[in-house]
């Protein structure tokens, strides 16, 4: 069976979602597709989701334009009023929203109930779902392309579009379809998560240490006395902190943040993921763009790897609905305007991730110096610290 849009996109993640939303608002037809299952997440015994991400004013910006911001519980929504960096030498540098004449620095939100508000806003648009679909074949035209997916017990579907957009993560399925060959390059870290409750109030402060042994540590806040923690480790020390019972772990979390918020009682399981970085030579084809991870991966360290996904869908998601007088969703011109106008915040956030976790990463004493130097004088010259500070807003 063969069914037709302007655009499908493969991917049902976030920035997938919200592209999904921008593009029906603009009057187009679209699809999106997914492997798995294209519901609601299903809320389980644990109080806060796993899976949090630091929203930045920028996006939160995109997101409220397109109808979903709005959508979500204010009561699960968590201001980033400041941020205080540590070095391995005890080099500070803090960030205040106040002193960027923001309302927050970031917002902190739970996966689960972003998506849910993504997918409820989606529906209302018109976006159609083809969910439990397996890809199993591309095929590009001249004037269209054609992904194939196979739900199960169920006959397969071909989706054609005048445009692909492929939002299906890291090791993205069409992007190695369209013979964009890359593999993500890693890090040898792990990324432990886990959640926690303290015994003081974290005042909306996100705190951040680049420790001696090479992790980097940060906890965000969530609602109430509550923190999401972050700890990039080499993968052998990973291993050791998920393998720890919760109350030692609890334990071992608060005395590496030197129990600046008391004691901690752990709220949820420990999860892993390993960390890596994914350059590509072009982030466009024939008929097809790519956004999200799909399109770049980058260092978790400074929070930015769903805010550029964002920031994908919202300027292709301008670009097209500004497209007149071209009708086609898929013409060349558009897509690499779509490239132009991304490789540059792209790469900069790359640029600043990866060089800091190469920075941070070898316990050597002169690297010691130099970076906690670094910290220390950024930390007094204000106009360095705003410039520093102004992409991570966007």
């Amino acid at each position: 069976m063969n069914i037709a849009y302007d655009v499908v996109i493969a991917g049902a993640g976030l920035p997938g979602l919200s592209l999904a939303i921008a593009l029906a608002r603009a009057g187009l037809r679209v699809a999106v597709a997914d492997g798995a299952p294209i519901a609601a997440p299903v809320v389980d015994d644990v109080p806060y989701d796993l899976r949090v991400y630091a929203i930045s004013p920028g996006s939160a910006q995109f997101l409220h334009g397109i109808g979903a911001w709005q959508r979500m519980p204010v009561e699960r929504l968590t201001a980033v009023e400041g941020m205080d960096i540590e070095g391995d030498a005890h080099a500070r540098l803090a960030f205040s929203a106040y002193d960027l004449h923001e309302r927050a620095l970031a917002w902190i939100v739970e996966e689960r109930e972003l998506r849910a508000a993504l997918l409820e806003t989606a529906l209302e648009s018109g976006v159609a779902t083809h969910g439990a679909a397996p890809f199993v074949g591309l095929t590009f035209d001249t004037d269209d392309v054609a992904l194939t997916v196979a739900p199960a017990g169920g006959e397969g579907e071909t989706l054609r579009g005048r445009l692909i957009v492929a939002a299906d993560g890291l090791r993205s399925w069409v992007r190695q379809a369209a013979g964009i060959i890359a593999e993500p390059r890693s890090y040898g870290q792990t990324g432990v998560v886990a959640n926690f409750a303290c015994e003081r109030a974290h005042r909306g402060i996100a705190r951040q240490w680049f420790r001696a042994d090479g992790s980097v540590l940060a906890w965000l806040p969530l609602p109430e006395n509550n923190i999401s923690v972050v700890w990039s480790a080499p993968d052998a020390m990973a291993a050791e902190i998920r393998a720890m019972p919760a109350d030692a772990l609890a334990a071992r979390v608060a005395a590496a943040g030197s129990h600046v918020l008391g004691g901690m009682t752990s709220i949820s399981p420990s999860a892993g993921f390993p960390l890596s970085i994914l350059r590509l030579p072009t982030t466009v084809a024939h008929r097809l763009a790519l956004v999200g991870d799909a399109a770049h991966g980058v260092h978790p360290l400074a929070g930015q790897g769903v805010n550029l996904g964002f920031g994908d869908a919202r300027v292709l998601g301008q670009i097209l609905a500004e497209r007149s007088p071209i009708v086609d969703p898929g013409a060349p011109i558009l897509l690499a305007r779509y490239a132009r106008r991304r490789v540059e915040p792209v790469l900069a956030m790359q640029l600043v991730t990866d060089g800091l976790a190469r920075l941070f990463g070898p316990p050597s004493p002169w690297l010691s110096a130099i970076r906690n130097a670094g910290l220390a004088a950024v930390d007094r010259v204000p106009l360095l610290k705003r410039a520093l500070a102004q992409p991570a807003l966007r």
